[in-house]
């Protein structure tokens, strides 16, 4: 399996990433960002591409693959809704609407959030975004198109946030996420968790279009 991935360099982008590099099913990676990743693995190829809303440019280098694992975002705090909705949608679209003509055989997967609004029409903005972006995403003409909705996510295997808010959260709840997730499996998964079950969904699909914890921890005994 040939697989692209947004947002290597980020936490969940990182968790995916190694489950990828580990993974017998996935041959061959592509990381597509403004910044290449740092790794000795051989599937690995870094395509640097500084406009993310434009993919004209490199689109021979965008086809031929199974599955796109988008695990790009922001977070909306000090941002106008414009600004998030530029990111948030605008990005997400440029990138899966020229994959889904270059690749109609492929299986998409969103990385989004737990309370995205699918109705779009709340009075939370970052949920109407997500929910927008959702909603256009399981529209277009891909094999399959899924969206991952994580709520608190464990990091393992020495990977971090780059954001330092959440790096500070997740070295103080460290020592009780573990028993949180025993006592709370639909509210938190671990970026393993989340790897493993996107390719699970790249090989074979889901039940749900949209999927949550409780999800990921199925497919990722599956995989």
């Amino acid at each position: 399996m040939k697989v692209i991935l947004f947002g290597a360099t980020g936490m969940v982008g990182q968790g995916v990433l190694r489950e990828c590099q580990n993974s017998m099913e996935v041959t061959d990676i592509l990381t597509v960002g403004r910044t290449a990743v740092e790794t000795k693995s051989q599937k690995v190829r870094n395509l640097v591409h500084a406009d993310l809303w434009n993919y004209s440019a490199i689109e021979r280098e965008l086809s031929g693959f199974d599955a796109c694992f988008f695990c790009l975002g922001t977070t909306a705090a000090g941002k106008s809704e414009s600004e998030y909705q530029h990111i948030t949608y605008g990005l997400t679209l440029a990138a899966a609407t020229t994959l889904s003509r270059l690749n109609p055989q492929m299986t998409f997967v969103y990385v989004s959030g737990e309370g995205a609004d699918s109705t779009e029409k709340g009075n939370v903005m970052w949920a109407r975004v997500r929910g927008a972006t959702e909603n256009a995403l399981l529209s277009l003409p891909f094999k399959g198109a899924y969206v991952f909705r994580p709520g608190i996510i464990q990091p393992l295997h020495g990977i971090e946030s780059k954001t330092k808010a959440y790096r500070l959260f997740y070295c103080l709840a460290k020592p009780v996420l573990p028993l949180m997730r025993s006592l709370f499996p639909n509210a938190i998964s671990t970026t393993e968790q989340i790897g493993k079950a996107m390719i699970q969904v790249a090989k074979s699909g889901a039940e749900r279009r949209v999927l949550k914890p409780r999800d990921f921890e199925k497919l990722y005994t599956q995989h």
